[in-house]
């Protein structure tokens, strides 16, 4: 609805519409800086007023939260590491949005002192962005990332605290990431990741963003739930290939190697070490359909389907 449609609404519902703005309670979002953060406060903004969202950053010296500051959000000083500092900025705060952190090593830890920094300071609420998995073996190709997930989520369930868990597949904007961009795609003419016959049921970050802020603004509905979001199609990498082929108007193989012989081929092409274990671990995860959901919560939250991933390749390789 754009600001001319809502001077001719009557002054009623303008009213109502104000005071419902207005209602949401103070809530904090941690990672607001980072992909997923600066999307979901600006979601957010739109929905409820300024003075009620709280953003959790370390360096004040950056644009966005120079940009943060300008608009009326409530800037909070802290890192994981220092549970103190973390109280102080959850003074007053009703809701914490913790977006999981990316130190796969540390963020067990800087998790548990979020939940521990949120009971001090009497905070009511807590979202956490998980990850959908179909098993926590220790001898999964993802237990590195999908541990860290499963214990944060007993912590939460064990705080006392009300609770709202969000199981996010991969982001669409994973595959370019994993296969290159337009220019590189064009030169080798194809993709090449152990993902064998793996399914994927990607979304966009935007698409979390919105079904995010819907449930921040309307807590009640959501709360001591634990919802999994998947994207509406389900895609391998050879599909795709095949999607690629037609944007780019260029033949795209898929190859699927042995996972040995890929990372010795990465290795060898000058990738980081780090790199090619993460590209190694997500691909195995895949190849054995721990991303392969096709039940999801994200379209009743939205009130729609959520971006289909052809439709965001589209963009990306146009």
């Amino acid at each position: 609805m754009t600001y001319n449609n809502y001077l001719y609404l009557p002054k009623v519902t303008k009213s109502l519409l104000v005071i419902k703005q207005n209602e949401m309670k103070k809530t904090l979002i941690t990672g607001a800086t980072g992909s997923l953060g600066q999307l979901l406060v600006s979601a957010l903004k739109s929905k409820a007023d300024a003075s009620n969202i709280a953003v959790l950053v370390r360096d004040t010296a950056k644009d966005i939260v120079k940009d943060y500051e300008s608009q009326g959000l409530d800037i909070r000083v802290s890192d994981y590491e220092n549970t103190d500092k973390l109280k102080v900025a959850f003074e007053g705060i009703e809701q914490v949005f913790l977006i999981s952190g990316s130190d796969l090593d540390a963020r067990l830890q800087q998790h548990k002192n979020v939940i521990e920094a949120a009971i001090a300071a009497n905070v009511k609420h807590i979202f956490y962005t998980s990850s959908v998995r179909k098993t926590e073996s220790k001898d999964a190709p993802l237990d590195a990332v999908i541990s860290g997930h499963a214990q944060t989520e007993k912590a939460i369930l064990n705080s006392g605290l009300d609770y709202t868990i969000l199981r996010h597949n991969l982001y669409s904007e994973v595959v370019p990431m994993f296969i290159g961009d337009k220019e590189q795609l064009l030169k080798t003419k194809a993709i090449y990741l152990p993902t064998e016959n793996g399914k994927v049921a990607f979304i966009p970050r935007k698409d979390f963003a919105e079904a995010e802020a819907n449930i921040i603004v309307s807590p009640e509905d959501y709360r001591n739930k634990i919802y999994e979001f998947n994207g509406s199609t389900l895609f391998s990498f050879e599909e795709i290939s095949e999607i690629l082929t037609d944007i780019l108007g260029e033949k795209i193989a898929y190859v699927s190697p042995k996972v040995d012989e890929f990372e010795s081929q990465m290795k060898t092409a000058g990738l980081p070490d780090p790199i090619v274990g993460m590209l190694s671990m997500f691909s195995q995860g895949i190849a054995n359909g721990e991303f392969n959901f096709e039940k999801t919560d994200i379209e009743k939250v939205l009130g729609r389907k959520s971006q289909s991933l052809k439709d965001f390749l589209g963009q990306v390789y146009a």
